[in-house]
């Protein structure tokens, strides 16, 4: 099979023929429901501590701990649906993903809590969390496998921003749809019943994703493969045996965007929370403003990373993130209820920026011969370190330091030891003609 170059693999093959728009744009739009289900979650966490978990001092460190050790599933499901949308077809990857995120949110709405059956609800919240994990490993990194596959190539940034943008939408819908649910419910029913509403309503979106992405196209890339005869026998051994430094790249740009979302942006309501600086309801609506933020960031980045190249645009954020987070967390913790806000809509910006880049950054590392895969080692991988712990770690630092900061400073590390990567790699974007 014939090796692209490592580098600069999504610009040394001849361009292919898109896929049409409908098929983009279902494709861009069904991330919603890995990142309403995710970010539920986390904007939902001081809630189910108290319903899986009793409430008490432990229990949002409980919480939090279970959401990081179910995200450790999320490296496995990638490469196992890497592995099939390598092998089989990107359209049966998402296809399969999907349907296994619809039956796991179901299935968590209808969990009995810790007031019926004591312990044992925290144990199958964490169980369900762990398939849930799994089925998202076959999410992102296949959506923007497709999206990369299907777009223009002077427009492959803008359009796989848009699964960015797109999963934004789901955590608006998650943080509005939490907030709606806390603030028109009391206590009693939020912990009986109340808390299972948002769960229905993403098994829903989950199964109206399923049937929408029933309509896509294959990949053309994907459709070259199969017509050439170069589609990899075994993905796994194809990346790691040619592709090491692509993955190593992939995991240096996911590892700032996962922590820029991840503690810049959905851990923000239980931080806020958590020091005192805002009610429960009140640090929910604001993170709600904060995904606004992020949806109209986001395909202006997509749109600079095709105008100006990837590796300019991730410096500066790399950059901004190593300055800025530090003094945002302080003044959100210290600040009154609008410097919070402009904090938290600060942050959001960045994170927004990275994942709007990240997003083409990436599978541009990798050629179409085990691209998924390879996205699956490197950026999910880092995303599970990256995102999964780093909420658990901030929350443990803040309590146990009493360092507002602390949360700010994590990101502050991370954006500095990628700036030199960004600095020094070459770029990936197709040049201008």
């Amino acid at each position: 099979m014939a090796i692209l170059d490592d580098v600069t693999p999504a610009t040394a093959a001849p361009p292919l023929a898109g896929v049409s728009r409908s098929s983009l744009a279902i494709a861009a739009f069904s991330t919603v429901v890995e990142w309403y289900d995710f970010t539920l979650y986390l904007y939902f966490v001081t809630v189910l501590s108290r319903v899986f978990f009793g409430g008490g001092g432990l229990s949002l460190l409980t919480t939090l701990g279970g959401f990081a050790l179910a995200y450790l599933m999320r490296p496995l499901g990638a490469v196992v649906f890497g592995h099939i949308g390598d092998r089989q077809g990107r359209r049966h990857m998402l296809l399969l993903s999907v349907a296994l995120m619809t039956a796991a949110m179901l299935a968590t709405a209808l969990l009995p809590t810790h007031k019926q059956v004591g312990p044992i609800a925290g144990v199958l919240l964490f169980l369900l969390r762990c398939v849930t994990g799994f089925a998202v490993g076959g999410e992102y990194t296949g959506v923007v496998a497709y999206l990369l596959e299907g777009a223009p190539e002077h427009r492959r940034g803008l359009v796989a921003s848009l699964a960015s943008a797109a999963s934004e939408i789901g955590a608006l819908l998650a943080v509005g749809i939490a907030a709606l649910t806390v603030a028109l419910t009391d206590e009693a029913s939020l912990q009986s019943w109340g808390w299972r509403i948002p769960f229905l309503f993403g098994a829903a979106l989950a199964a109206s994703v399923w049937i929408a992405r029933s309509a896509m196209a294959e990949s053309p890339e994907f459709d070259r493969q199969k017509a050439a005869g170069t589609v990899p026998a075994s993905p796994l051994r194809h990346s790691l045996s040619n592709h090491r430094a692509a993955i190593g790249r992939a995991f240096a740009i996911s590892a700032l965007g996962s922590i820029t979302y991840y503690v810049g942006i959905t851990y923000v309501p239980a931080f806020l929370t958590s020091v005192g600086a805002m009610s429960e309801g009140a640090s929910l609506w604001l993170s709600t403003a904060a995904a606004a933020a992020v949806i109209l960031v986001t395909p202006f980045v997509g749109l600079a990373s095709d105008r100006l190249g990837r590796r300019p645009v991730l410096a500066a954020l790399a950059l901004a993130n190593a300055l800025l987070p530090v003094a945002l967390f302080a003044l959100m913790a210290t600040g009154s209820h609008g410097q919070a806000l402009g904090g938290a809509l600060l942050l959001a910006a960045l994170a927004g920026g990275v994942s709007a880049v990240g997003a083409v950054a990436t599978a541009e590392q990798f050629p179409g011969e085990g691209r998924v895969t390879g996205l699956a080692l490197g950026a999910t991988g880092a995303t599970a370190i990256f995102g999964g712990l780093t909420p658990f770690l901030a929350q443990l630092l803040v309590e146990r330091t009493g360092w507002a900061i602390a949360p700010g400073a994590m990101i502050a590390i991370v954006g500095l030891c990628v700036l030199p990567l960004f600095l020094w790699m070459k770029e990936t974007a197709p040049l201008r003609r």
